[in-house]
């Protein structure tokens, strides 16, 4: 294992400028690659795909391989009491993001590539190394292997920093996960002309920028073992200090006791799955009331926050250039907020208990807000209407960047992520369902498989020194 390891991540956390590769040098590369990288995208019919179709009798979609992924039907019962229903997608393996970091000058850089997704609303973001479905590293589609594949097919060769199986969107997919891996190898590598070396610090920087850093980067790189049972009055820590800015956020990762959370987080987390009785039916798409199949997608009769729509698609050096699938449409924007106050000099974060209809095991930890685009002020409760005052009038802004969902199941699905400081005296009475959290918990959480939600590992990956 590499040495030190909460000093080297720290050191390449706050390496905004030490690069290999300088922020512009990086920035031009994706422009370029944007500007030379053939993009067509429009939308069809399900009867201009000789791979997919609509299954009327089974009320599905599906492809002819049955393979990849299928769409179907949900309804969701807590209690024996009806709450929704929907088009799910329904892609029970579980793929791989992964990324390879080494040290090169002294300090870590991790290996990004620039990758293109049909959903993609500025197509080239900044990807993990790998990104692959398992479909895609069986050769189901008949392409090649993703590049840097056999590092990870052989991952028992090198230093495993973190290896975590983590759920997806829980609205969109029904219990879909995906294994989140960070190897440490100590070797050279050729670099393929789509990847570059790039510092964490560098790609911290460029989250910042909206809609560059894609959704699985983020999720892979929020399970960096930072905590690592370092102590803030031991000997070691004096030397990871210097690297933070913010002095609250350095108690909350290294002073705080995991005992402090840990029995409050998984006594209410446990009280869900014991003491609600939540179901999860499969019907068929034409059986659902509020929804409606045809040729051209699938669509809900109200204001919802997506629909499916078939698209013909084609991009240029991808292992298969030409095909078509359909894509779930957003029908408008999510926002995503985690708030955070410090108490007692340290920082802590307010988290929810976030039941969703896909979610594996009924309910996971999710951020202070998570809206879906139909979410209006009237279903409001305490913290929303905390947060909404804070947006309302400007305060408290920590950092507002829009960035994007999954692009190879979502179309141009970018939603806003906030991250935003409220007073210790804020007045706010918190739900039963919402508790405050240090930053070490949350860290440790992550090496935990099925406790965070993507949108608040997605958000924690936001956070800087």
């Amino acid at each position: 294992m590499i040495d030190h390891l909460q000093y080297e991540i720290l050191k390449s956390w706050a390496g905004c400028e030490d690069g290999i590769h300088s922020n512009d040098e990086i920035l031009d590369w994706v422009d370029r690659l944007n500007h030379t990288t053939e993009v067509k995208i429009n939308e069809c019919s399900i009867y201009d795909s000789d791979f997919w179709f609509y299954d009327d009798y089974n009320g599905e979609v599906l492809n002819r391989k049955r393979s990849f992924f299928s769409i179907t039907g949900i309804r969701r019962f807590v209690n024996h009491e009806f709450i929704n229903e929907q088009p799910i997608i329904i892609q029970p393996e579980i793929g791989y993001l992964g990324i390879i970091c080494r040290k090169i000058n002294g300090i870590l850089h991790f290996l990004m590539q620039a990758k293109i997704e049909p959903g993609n609303v500025n197509c080239v973001q900044i990807s993990p190394t790998i990104q692959a479905t398992k479909s895609n590293f069986m050769r189901v589609h008949g392409g090649s292997l993703p590049a840097y594949f056999e590092y990870f097919e052989k991952s028992y060769r090198y230093d495993v920093l973190y290896d975590q199986v983590q759920s997806e969107q829980a609205s969109r997919f029904y219990k879909k996960r995906n294994r989140n891996m960070i190897l440490y190898v100590n070797e050279e590598i050729d670099v393929l002309p789509n990847f570059k070396w790039m510092t964490l610090g560098q790609i911290k920087f460029f989250m910042k920028i909206d809609n560059l850093v894609n959704m699985d980067t983020r999720t892979v790189l929020s399970g960096l073992p930072v905590w690592g049972g370092v102590n803030a009055e031991s000997e070691k820590s004096g030397y990871l200090r210097k690297f933070f800015h913010d002095k609250f956020l350095f108690e909350s990762v290294f002073k705080q006791n995991l005992n402090n959370d840990f029995p409050e987080i998984f006594q209410k987390l446990n009280d869900y799955k014991m003491f609600r009785d939540v179901t999860a039916v499969f019907v068929p798409l034409n059986q659902l009331v509020e929804w409606k199949a045809d040729q051209y997608g699938i669509t809900c009769k109200k204001p919802a926050d997506f629909c499916v729509r078939y698209y013909d698609i084609e991009i240029s050096g991808r292992e298969v250039r030409h095909w078509t699938q359909p894509l779930f449409k957003a029908s408008g924007s999510a926002v995503f907020g985690l708030m955070t106050k410090v108490e007692n000099g340290i920082r802590k974060y307010l988290i929810q208990l976030k039941p969703e209809i896909g979610s594996f095991d009924s309910i996971e930890l999710g951020p202070s807000i998570q809206w879906e685009a139909s979410h209006v002020s009237s279903q409001d409760n305490n913290v929303d209407r905390v947060f909404r005052s804070h947006m309302d009038n400007r305060e408290g802004y920590i950092l507002d960047v829009v960035l994007s969902e999954e692009g190879g199941r979502f179309y141009h699905e970018q939603n806003r992520n906030i991250i935003l400081e409220i007073s210790p005296d804020e007045d706010m009475v918190l739900p039963d369902t919402y508790l405050w959290v240090n930053y070490n918990s949350l860290n440790c959480m992550i090496q935990m498989y099925n406790c965070l939600n993507i949108q608040l590992r997605n958000l924690l990956s936001l956070i800087d020194l």
